[in-house]
């Protein structure tokens, strides 16, 4: 129940039936887009994504039959005099459109009518076992968002009133005291407490906006992971740098999710154990390909800290779900860098 290793698995089979230089497995995200389940070549291919595109991609996916083209099927600009054969094959179960499977090579009419049968009965199967995997991702996405907005709701409804009332009673008591020196140690024990009920509303506060915070559909993993970033350094005091790349093809919306979390574990851990004053954060993303890098010039998580160490092993529990690779190694001259990169950057180019 992998999509990602399904497509990958896909690819693997076209490439061993028909000439592929450039291949895609793209699925349905809504928003009347394509997103990029996993890809092959030597140069990373803008594909086309957008389904009222003048493209094979889109006549596929409309018609459920498998589409030929003289053009590359991206959005690259495609040297004149540059010969592509293109061969798109939608994967359909039952009425539904599922997926497809694009790929091309640089040579004329390289995909003629019995090519695209071989391809057709091998690779069509596959359908049935990519939905499930793609329904699996989806039920596991809407039921992990609805439970962190009930937890939402029911932190603010609960415990963060509660402590709002302490804090106004501790003010009342603190009003109702004379201003005489026998009194003078309580006020500032009651002071000091006021204040740490003060700092622990805050960080429920900001509990809070980490659970409610989402990929917006339309918005983007750069912008959610930017939006979190600024509203932290903000109350952490932190000067934030961003370096964010992103195309216009979309990852997956349970991975963009887990990137999403494992994101905001690294920025909370470099406002709450780092004492740093400067946050770095790097977003770069060509889907299959992803790497999200939180660097600080604080003192970094250290080992004996146990809620640092519960939240690396959080972190790296979600980028092994998306089979990602979570890298954390010190920064020079201080600090520590945490990425999660997902897939193989490759150059891109022409195509």
């Amino acid at each position: 129940l992998d999509p990602g290793g399904l497509a990958e698995h896909l690819i693997e089979v076209v490439r061993a039936l028909v000439p592929v230089e450039r291949a895609a497995v793209l699925s349905a995200s809504g928003g009347g887009r394509l997103v990029v389940l996993a890809q092959h070549g030597t140069d990373r291919v803008d594909w086309e994504t957008a389904l009222d595109a003048d493209s094979a991609i889109a006549d596929a996916w409309a018609s459920q039959q498998p589409q030929t083209s003289a053009r590359s099927q991206s959005r690259s600009t495609v040297p004149a005099g540059t010969e592509v054969s293109a061969l798109v094959v939608p994967l359909v179960a039952g009425v539904r459109t599922i997926g497809l499977v694009a790929m091309e090579t640089d040579s004329a009419g390289a995909y003629p009518q019995p090519v695209i049968k071989r391809v057709v009965d091998v690779v069509g199967p596959a359908a049935i076992r990519l939905e499930a995997a793609l329904l699996f991702d989806e039920v596991r996405t809407i039921a992990t968002t609805e439970e962190r907005q009930r937890l939402a709701r029911e932190i603010h409804d609960g415990v963060a009133q509660e402590l709002v009332m302490v804090g106004y009673g501790i003010d009342n008591t603190l009003a109702a005291l004379p201003d005489t020196p026998d009194s003078a140690p309580a006020v500032e024990e009651l002071r000091v407490l006021r204040a740490e009920v003060t700092r622990v509303i805050t960080e429920l506060r900001l509990s809070l906006f980490e659970l409610r915070s989402e990929v917006d559909r339309y918005g983007g993993l750069t912008a959610a992971v930017a939006d979190y970033a600024r509203t932290i350094a903000a109350t952490g005091g932190l000067r934030v740098h961003f370096t964010l790349n992103e195309s216009t093809a979309r990852l997956p919306a349970a991975v963009e999710a887990e990137l999403l979390r494992i994101a905001q574990e690294a920025i909370t851990n470099a406002r709450k154990h780092a004492g740093a004053e400067n946050l770095w954060v790097t977003c770069v993303v060509d889907p299959p390909y992803a790497n999200i890098e939180v660097s600080d010039d604080g003192s970094g998580i250290g080992d004996s800290r146990p809620d640092g160490r519960y939240g690396l092993a959080i972190m790296k529990e979600r980028a092994d779900r998306i089979r990602g690779r979570l890298e954390i190694k010190p920064r020079n001259p201080t600090g520590t860098t945490v990425a999660v990169v997902l897939g193989t950057a490759t150059r891109r180019g022409s195509v």
